[in-house]
């Protein structure tokens, strides 16, 4: 009962004296009314701020309407443009040259040379049994000593007659007679020269020589080998080395180029590029591809293969127009247009022709003449007459 008494006491106290806080308690209380204050402000401070900025950030009515769209364009101006053209193709020699059998033929006794070999003009390339041949040539070597021994026995006899002649032993006739042996017997060993150069010269074709420089491309033949004329070709020669891409076009890349301009041509596996020339055009067009050829003439490089695919990057002219980036042609069943901005903001269709096509832009060949206001992108939204808020589009964007 005296607990009771006491709690009560001091709830008593605690409430009807101010005074009896203790400082913790008033520290406590001051700070909250002081955190109430800051909140009331801020809310009655961004409430005014709100209604204030809304007021005046709203635009009058319609404004947006009679902005339009906001669009990117571009004034193009003129430019000179450098056209190019890709194509791909298959990598051959220039000029091939298969080389045969020239003689008769024999049996190969030894190959000199191999696929891949750069050779000179008169070089051997393998060459034929002879055995035979040599046998021959000395046999007319002997046949020639022996014309000769006749020759010279001839001319002492026609020497002695004409000494008999002036004493009168000899006869006009018999002089004539000797002198026409005489002639025979000189005639007999040119006839035996001339059949020794022949056997000379058939020998020297049972070796098998290159007719001009160049690079090997096939060798067909084995030592043991018998060939003949019949044979075929034993090699295949590019003469010179030079190589050449056979280059396929359209119709309409093939008219835009001529022969004598340059062409950048990767071989496939390479990292590098070659320069050649367009040395000939195709006089026709494959009529199931609509494609033709044009020949692209490379000099000697070891990382050119007959056969091998590449890429080549034509030079196809040069012209001073307009030029577009891609995303402001629009197409309407081939027929090609941009959207334009006039002076009043309204857009408005123009057709174009196209040109040149670079990796920075398309030439405008007729429809623009550089100083529109081109929409650059988005097109496709727009019609004509709408009304919009042109942007003009810096070099550096």
């Amino acid at each position: 009962m005296n607990a009771e008494m006491h709690i009560d006491t001091d709830s008593a106290a605690r409430v009807d004296d101010p005074f009896a806080l203790d400082a913790n308690e008033r520290r406590k209380r001051r700070r909250l009314w002081i955190i109430l204050a800051v909140i009331v402000v801020l809310v009655t401070a961004g409430l005014w701020l709100m209604t204030r900025g809304g007021d005046a950030a709203a635009p009058a009515p319609g404004a947006e309407e009679a902005a339009g769209q906001a669009v990117t364009v571009v004034v193009p101006g003129r430019a000179t443009i450098a056209g190019e053209i890709t194509a791909t193709g298959t990598l051959a020699a220039r000029r091939e040259m298969p080389i045969g059998v020239p003689g008769a033929g024999g049996q190969v006794t030894r190959v000199l040379v191999d696929a891949g070999d750069w050779v000179r003009a008169g070089q051997a390339l393998a060459v034929l049994d002879r055995s035979v041949q040599a046998q021959q040539i000395d046999q007319q070597r002997a046949q020639i000593r022996v014309a000769e021994s006749d020759a010279r026995l001839a001319q002492s006899n026609l020497d002695r007659a004409l000494q008999l002649v002036e004493r009168g032993f000899i006869s006009t006739a018999d002089v004539d007679r000797l002198t026409a042996t005489r002639d025979a017997a000189v005639a007999r060993v040119e006839v035996a020269k001339a059949q020794l150069k022949e056997l000379q010269a058939r020998t020297a074709q049972l070796n098998i020589v290159a007719p001009a420089a160049g690079l090997i491309l096939e060798r067909n033949i084995e030592p043991g080998q018998v060939v003949g004329g019949g044979s075929g070709a034993v090699f295949l020669m590019a003469r010179g080395g030079e190589m050449e891409l056979l280059a396929q076009l359209g119709e309409d890349d093939l008219a835009r180029i001529s022969a004598g301009v340059t062409a950048e041509v990767v071989p496939v596996g390479l990292d590098r590029s070659f320069t050649g020339q367009v040395w000939q055009i195709a006089p026709t067009i494959d009529p199931q591809s609509r494609q033709g050829t044009a020949r692209i003439a490379l000099s000697y490089a070891p990382g050119l293969k007959p056969g091998g695919f590449a890429t080549a990057t034509i030079a196809s002219g040069t012209l001073v127009a307009p030029k577009l980036p891609e995303s402001a042609i629009q197409d309407d069943n081939g027929q090609s247009f941009v959207y334009i901005v006039k002076d009043d903001n309204t857009v408005a269709r123009r057709n174009v022709r196209t040109g040149l096509i670079t990796d920075d832009g398309v030439a405008i060949v007729e429809g623009l003449t550089g100083t529109e206001k081109v929409v650059l992108r988005a097109g496709g939204f727009l019609k004509p007459g709408e009304k919009v808020s042109p942007k003009v589009r810096r070099e550096q964007d």
